[in-house]
């Protein structure tokens, strides 16, 4: 009898905490694992699901920045084009350009009237004049002013042998300079530039001051000679082209000279080299 009171009395118990416990193991056993699984797993949908948005959105900012890095690469090859093109109008090759244009402007003036008429000729020695002068100045500021460029290498020799070449051709035409000269000089400085030319590959054959000196001398005694000198200026202008003919002969030896050393020099460095590859 004491034994049943004691299991009735716990089997209320029981019977309140069988309920309790389900319930008590509904809310710490399945109940709570099933939100919490629920979660976990719509938390990881929404992981896995903002990493490809993640990769979306980084693959377009990348995406967005190969597209401004080219744009911009491009328009800085764009720019740098605009640049160079702009640098071919500088002061320097303006003067070049300057140079060209007085060379036809040069021969109307110097044959206007027969070519004898005195005004005529002096206004031709003023174009004569002009040329050479920007000729003096055009190389000194492209080198100063780091205003070299591809048209100006090409240009500037072109303009001196044009203005050049053109007043020794109207003189001789006219019978105030022997032919002779004009070949004499022509001669020289078109075998020059060819010779430069054939040894471009060994290296440059630097501009010397006997060929300054022979420039200057000529320029003066073409100038002489366009203007419609007499007396004891007729007399001293021939000296001075004498002159100008001997520093053309001798400066022209003298290129002959080094073009001939530069080209040994060059095809001894190229056996020397050579001869250490094979070794």
């Amino acid at each position: 009898m004491t034994g049943v009171p004691a299991s009735a009395a716990g089997g209320p118990s029981a019977a309140k905490g069988g309920p309790a416990g389900g319930v008590s193991g509904a809310a710490s056993g399945v109940a709570p694992s099933a939100p919490s699984d629920a979660v976990s797993a719509t938390a990881a949908e929404v992981r896995a699901s903002a990493v490809p948005a993640a990769d979306v959105v980084a693959g377009g900012a990348s995406g967005a920045g190969v597209d401004s890095g080219s744009k911009t690469a491009r328009g800085g090859k764009i720019a740098a084009a605009a640049v160079n093109q702009a640098s071919v109008w500088n002061v320097a090759n303006l003067l070049t350009m300057l140079r060209l244009v007085l060379v036809p402007g040069f021969v109307a003036l110097m044959l206007a009237d027969g070519g004898y008429d005195p005004a005529w000729r002096s206004f031709a020695w003023a174009a004569f004049a002009v040329a050479m002068i920007t000729d003096l100045f055009d190389g000194h500021l492209a080198r100063a002013y780091n205003l070299v460029t591809d048209f100006g290498k090409i240009a500037d020799p072109i303009a001196d042998k044009a203005i050049m070449g053109a007043a020794l051709i109207c003189l001789s035409g006219l019978g105030d300079l022997p032919w002779w000269v004009t070949i004499v000089i022509l001669g020289r400085e078109l075998g020059v530039t060819l010779l430069r030319f054939l040894v471009i590959r060994y290296g440059v054959i630097p501009a010397s001051r006997g060929g300054k000196l022979k420039t200057l001398s000529q320029g003066i005694a073409v100038g002489m000679y366009i203007l419609a000198l007499t007396g004891w200026l007729a007399t001293a202008r021939f000296w001075v082209m004498a002159v100008a003919v001997v520093l053309t002969v001798v400066t022209g030896l003298d290129y002959v000279r080094q073009a001939i050393v530069l080209r040994r020099q060059g095809i001894a460095e190229r056996k020397a080299a050579l001869e250490e590859t094979e070794a």
